[in-house]
């Protein structure tokens, strides 16, 4: 298709478009599941149902009058762009953000690929002997992140694409408390799900649990450390949470590499993104229930601002 019509029809730049249609090329796309079986799938990957019922609603149907050209076009490259990368671990955009206020074909469009994948990337996990309930822990993220961006008033969704294209190529893997990232480099990298407290145990629990998984199902990769890049780890968390949280316990593991803020990375907005699901309320509205609340709030109030750190420590 032309490039920039489709951009055109829908509203994004054509710059992604191109990019797009020059990654995916005519590489072979991935059928999305029977309409029939959706509901269970849906379920099994902790899809609430007010958005496995939006998800239905705007199902791919062969002639549905919600699936534009263009629509259909973005959707099947897309998911060829995606699964090209099968068992690539970076952030991978799997195409321009859409104007989501259109209808659940738009607005759920990278859902529609994520669950075209789903068969894909299962078949890698047995191909590498990834048990089946670590994979549908995995892939389950969907039904998170989907609750988190209702949460957001739809704020969060631009970011969530992206992310969860790791679980989509078997990149991430969730192990307990954490989600484990391969890398191409000698370290794991950890990310923090939105799932209870971040207890000393279970953080002890989920490192060991990787400590066995990669060696068994990743024979090839050889890491030495764990790594992890987030506010989190921001020292300045220490003026205003107490010695023994469990955020300062788990910044001591680290030993923080020398600051740099990542491009394009505005760390006060991510602490808003993850700590308020919000990044539309003035500050003075803001809850001020926990620790972390009133140090978040009190810190930008002051005019001081936050810091995305990275750090290290041995396997």
């Amino acid at each position: 298709m032309d490039v920039e019509v489709v951009a055109a029809r829908l509203g994004v730049p054509v710059e992604e478009v191109d990019r797009v249609r020059r990654l995916a090329g005519d590489l072979p796309s991935a059928p999305l599941p029977d309409r029939a079986d959706a509901p269970a799938i849906l379920d099994r990957l902790a899809v609430c149902p007010d958005d496995a019922a939006e998800i239905m609603a705007g199902w791919p149907d062969p002639g549905s009058p919600l699936w534009t050209p263009e629509l259909s076009w973005l959707l099947d490259r897309s998911i060829a762009l995606v699964r090209a990368d099968l068992g690539g671990y970076d952030w991978l955009p799997p195409g321009p953000a859409l104007p989501r206020d259109r209808g659940p074909a738009w607005r759920h469009l990278y859902v529609y690929a994520y669950l075209a994948l789903v068969d894909v990337v299962r078949g890698y996990h047995r191909d590498h002997g990834v048990p089946d309930a670590v994979s549908w822990a995995t892939l389950a993220d969907l039904g998170r992140n989907l609750a988190i961006d209702r949460r957001m008033s739809r704020e969060g969704w631009p970011v969530m694409q992206s992310w969860l294209t790791l679980h989509a190529r078997g990149g991430l893997y969730e192990l307990g408390r954490l989600q484990h990232q391969r890398s191409g480099d000698d370290a794991i990298g950890l990310h923090i799900t939105e799932a209870g407290p971040l207890s000393p145990a279970a953080v002890t629990a989920s490192l060991d649990e990787a400590r066995a998984f990669f060696p068994r199902h990743f024979p090839d990769e050889r890491y030495t450390a764990f790594s992890c890049g987030s506010w989190l780890l921001d020292p300045q968390l220490r003026e205003y949470l107490p010695e023994g949280s469990n955020i300062v316990r788990f910044q001591r593991m680290f030993e923080l590499e020398p600051y740099e803020a990542p491009e394009g990375l505005d760390a006060d907005v991510e602490v808003l993104r993850f700590v308020f699901r919000s990044l539309s309320t003035p500050l003075e509205r803001l809850p001020r229930r926990t620790a972390l609340q009133r140090a978040v709030v009190d810190h930008l109030t002051a005019g001081r601002h936050w810091q995305w750190r990275r750090g290290r420590f041995p396997i």
